[in-house]
């Protein structure tokens, strides 16, 4: 199916909630009324639910990549979850006994709340203002959820303005409608035209989520209680999750919201450090050893260097091959300090490893090497196999750093030793590089 058919007929299947909706406005005779309270319980904890871990997973990878469109879409969806969660509290006899107006209004105020956001996940973020978001993104998940709790309490409490009377929450959202649905419908538009520079499932489903995230705050505003047409909107919601979740699911796992990503996310420069390790003498360790000797010795290794580099200093696994081991710093542009994190880390892995030598003479030893500069930020692959990662002769270098290395040492590059100005080194070589005419000094780091 073409993406021109393909758009046409989302279109009309969206139209139709709508259609539908004027028509029971129209004809109340039509409008029916069934009230069942554990049905709407389920119903809106099983969206609230769905959002969450959409939320969850959106937010995750954001992070991980440090994507700000992403971050702002997960802070739609969590928006919507947690008021979603608490307006399914307002099922009387779930956790009071009488209708509550905090808890009555909660969807509408969330759903609005994340238009917001959603309208954000638009903008076009580069550089450090990318860098920027992605940490103010981190701090709005806090206060959203502080907001969410103290909703709660307010509610429960009965506290001004919320201590109105239930009828309130029927004339609520119309003022609150408005906005939220010009704010989904500017930001479906914006989708719509990322989609069609690069058509894909994922760019497809989030602007129909926020249609319909839209049509469910017109039916909010108009609906009856109990009525056909307050079903609805209800359904509408589910939808709109629904629909992503789907698309999720039937991307590959891996950057499975890779299509959502902003252009330096997926395509972007960087100058970064890149450390290699890898275990002097594997080969032959491997060749007088069973595999299962071999296996719990590079579990015992890498228990103990992947903490060594990740947690004190930032780095980013990027792949674990055999014996070797890639970390890299400032993928994501948040670490100016790029170059005295990988060295600090490559020193830290050393010193965390060296007691296992010690209890075992025999094992081989870590060599590191790190190499500054830099690279392309690259979403390689296609579905069957994607992975983020980066490209370059930065990368190159490093490696091959790493094998000038001393068994138990660090070396690095001329451009990492220019970057760590109070580090103690001392030159232990040099690497003819193809295509240079000079050779590349190396040097071992003692300390910083």
């Amino acid at each position: 199916m073409r993406g021109g058919t393909r758009m046409v007929i989302t279109a009309v299947i969206l139209t139709v909630p709508l259609l539908g909706l004027l028509l029971l406005l129209a004809q109340p005779a039509l409008d029916l009324r069934w009230e069942h309270h554990p049905a709407h319980f389920w119903l809106v904890l099983i969206t609230a639910l769905l959002s969450a871990v959409l939320a969850y997973a959106t937010g995750d990878a954001a992070v991980r990549r440090g994507d700000a469109r992403l971050l702002y879409v997960s802070l739609a969806f969590l928006s919507s979850a947690g008021f979603l969660g608490l307006h399914a509290l307002s099922t009387p006899g779930v956790l009071l006994d009488k209708p509550n107006t905090g808890f009555l209004i909660a969807t509408p105020v969330g759903v609005a709340i994340g238009s917001v956001f959603a309208a954000l996940s638009t903008a076009d973020f580069t550089g450090d203002s990318a860098v920027r978001h992605v940490r103010i993104g981190k701090l709005l998940r806090w206060v959203l959820l502080g907001l969410m709790i103290l909703w709660a309490v307010w509610s429960v409490a009965s506290l001004p303005p919320l201590d109105r009377p239930p009828q309130f929450a029927e004339r609520f959202p119309l003022w609150l409608a408005v906005p939220a649905v010009l704010l989904y419908a500017a930001s479906a538009v914006r989708y719509v035209q990322l989609w069609r520079r690069r058509p894909s499932l994922m760019l497809l489903a989030v602007p129909s989520a926020f249609i319909l995230l839209g049509e469910s705050m017109v039916a909010i505003a108009f609906a009856r209680n109990w009525h056909l047409s307050w079903w609805e909107w209800h359904v509408l919601l589910l939808l709109a999750f629904g629909l992503v979740a789907l698309s999720a699911r039937a991307s590959w796992r891996e950057e499975r919201f890779a299509e959502l990503y902003l252009p330096q996310t997926s395509a972007g420069d960087r100058e970064i450090s890149v450390l290699f390790a890898d275990l002097e003498g594997f080969t032959s360790f491997s060749e007088t050893h069973e595999p299962d000797e071999v296996a719990s010795m590079l579990n015992e290794y890498f228990a103990a260097a992947v903490p060594a580099v990740v947690a004190p200093y930032g780095g980013d696994v990027d792949r674990i091959i055999g014996d070797a081991l890639m970390v890299t710093f400032n993928k994501r542009g948040d670490q100016p300090d790029h170059a005295h994190r990988a060295a600090g880390a490559g020193l830290a892995l050393q010193r965390a490893t060296l007691d296992l030598v010690k209890h075992h003479p025999e094992w081989p030893r870590f060599r590191v090497g790190i190499n500054s500069g830099h690279v392309s930020v690259s979403l390689l692959g296609a579905a069957g196999g994607r992975t983020h990662t980066i490209v370059g002769d930065t990368v190159n270098i490093a490696s091959r750093i790493e094998s000038t290395a001393p068994t138990g040492g660090v070396a690095i590059g001329p451009d990492t030793k220019a970057l760590l100005q109070d580090a103690v080194t001392t030159p232990i070589g040099t690497l003819h590089l193809k295509g240079r005419q000079e050779p590349l000094q190396v040097y071992l780091l003692t300390s910083l």
